[in-house]
């Protein structure tokens, strides 16, 4: 099946038109493909052996296809710096630069698959790919039980998303284009702020249920089950957005082009094969899983040496890296004035990570028997919160101008300088373990 599917492609022809290909592109191809460049294949077509030039072609396509191809080195010097045991903060930051393009490369590749088996199919490799590169770092964090950390950078994901480069993108726009009008469908942006209000809740009670209950009832278990319960309503919830999304309220969600637009000329029809695109996609997700363990394994050193916070590198600095192809393709339509596309990528992540990837590392902690719960303190969880309703408030009318992405920017700056400030140890014992320590002292006495 592969291999004709290879053939087709040699040959041209592709099942499907384009308008169908076209059909199933959502924001977050469209954001990624502003990163892409077309590649020169004349000297590849050359190639005599039939193999060797398929091979090229698909070299060239996936590791050149990218403006950001220049920082695939950093992810050889990784591992070089990792053998050699070089210093642990350069094996930290290689391998976050490292990261960078392979967060863009795996939206192409769900890309190039979904041209095969139709958008349907594509839009669940993009909700469960679409942020790859924070759930692989979270699963690690969470394999070595670093709770804090898993906490830590899927919250700053959501931030990122929802501040930085949502405000970025409407800042950026709005000077960009002060003469007119900026306005977009109201209706994505309704459908993902009650997502992610609901998420909100599921995060909020167990923190009101800590503070509510008194000394003399503090268990860790409660707590607990409360947090695996709202895991499982997020992650059934999740499920019925992708429905609502993938099949009953599809044009809702799908990236509206211009016909003679150009900026996805080159990708109305797939440039590798079937096989080769899932090969290449299996490949690119071991090799984030090797840079995610790096990650995970250095930050505490890296942390020591630049006398910068675990907080601060975790809920900063992993989510602008890990996800600078995005968010640059965000912040690019924004000054083409087609905020729908941006919307739909900085909402979008942010209700994936929200409503998917956290109550998804609850239930597998679960699994793993790591007591992993929704309680994110007091300060992350109010950051979280005022986030999401300066955002809701911010889209609310369906017009946009610099002012709404100059206050987003600059809520994102406080926020940022707080946790900067914040210098807080991982593991810290927080009121509720103290509570159940000195429960089972008073008991054992």
């Amino acid at each position: 099946m592969a291999s004709q599917d290879l053939c087709n492609l040699e040959n041209g022809n592709l099942k499907g038109s384009s308008k169908e290909i076209r059909h199933g592109r959502t924001a977050h191809n469209m954001s990624s493909s502003s990163l892409r460049k077309k590649s020169d294949l004349a000297l590849v077509s050359k190639v005599q052996y039939g193999c060797l030039r398929q091979f090229l072609t698909n070299l060239q396509e996936v590791i050149l296809g990218t403006k950001l191809s220049v920082l695939f080195p950093a992810i050889p010097l990784a591992i070089v710096a990792q053998c050699y045991d070089f210093g642990r903060p350069w094996i930290f930051a290689l391998s976050l630069l490292g990261l960078t393009p392979l967060a863009e490369r795996v939206s192409f590749l769900t890309e190039q698959i979904a041209y095969y088996t139709g958008p349907t199919v594509g839009g669940l490799l993009n909700a469960t790919c679409g942020n790859a590169t924070e759930l692989i770092i979270a699963l690690f964090a969470l394999y070595q039980k670093k709770i804090d950390v898993v906490k830590y950078s899927l919250l700053g994901s959501i931030l990122s998303n929802l501040l930085l480069v949502l405000g970025t993108s409407l800042f950026c726009g709005g000077l960009a284009n002060l003469k007119k009008e900026q306005k977009y469908d109201r209706k994505q942006a309704d459908v993902n702020s009650l997502l992610l209000l609901l998420g909100l809740l599921c995060y909020m009670l167990p923190l009101m249920f800590r503070f509510a209950a008194s000394a003399g009832t503090l268990t860790a278990d409660p707590i607990l089950q409360l947090s695996r319960t709202s895991s499982i309503v997020m992650l059934i919830t999740y499920v019925a957005y992708l429905f609502f999304q993938l099949k009953t309220h599809r044009q809702l969600f799908e990236a509206q082009e211009d016909e003679d637009s150009d900026d996805v000329a080159s990708e109305e029809e797939a440039v590798i094969g079937f096989g080769s695109a899932f090969a290449w996609l299996a490949g690119m997700t071991a090799v984030i899983a090797l840079l995610s363990e790096y990650v995970v394994g250095t930050i505490e050193d890296a942390s020591d040496s630049w006398g910068i916070s675990v907080s601060f590198i975790s809920i900063i600095l992993l989510p602008i890296v890990g996800n600078a192809a995005e968010h640059a393709g965000a912040v690019i339509f924004a000054f083409k004035n087609k905020l729908d596309i941006t919307l739909g990528v900085a909402l979008g992540s942010a209700t994936q990570i929200a409503m998917f990837v956290v109550p998804l590392n609850v239930i597998v902690a679960w699994i793993m028997g790591i007591h992993m719960d929704l309680d994110f303190n007091l300060l992350e969880t109010g950051s979280l919160s005022l986030a999401i309703f300066v955002t809701a408030f911010t889209l609310q009318d369906g017009t946009s101008h610099y002012m709404k992405g100059l206050v987003l920017l600059l809520c994102y700056v406080v926020i940022g300088a707080c946790f900067f400030i914040l210098r807080t140890p991982l593991n810290q014992p927080n009121v509720l373990n103290l509570g159940v320590e000195l429960s089972s002292g008073i008991l054992a006495a």
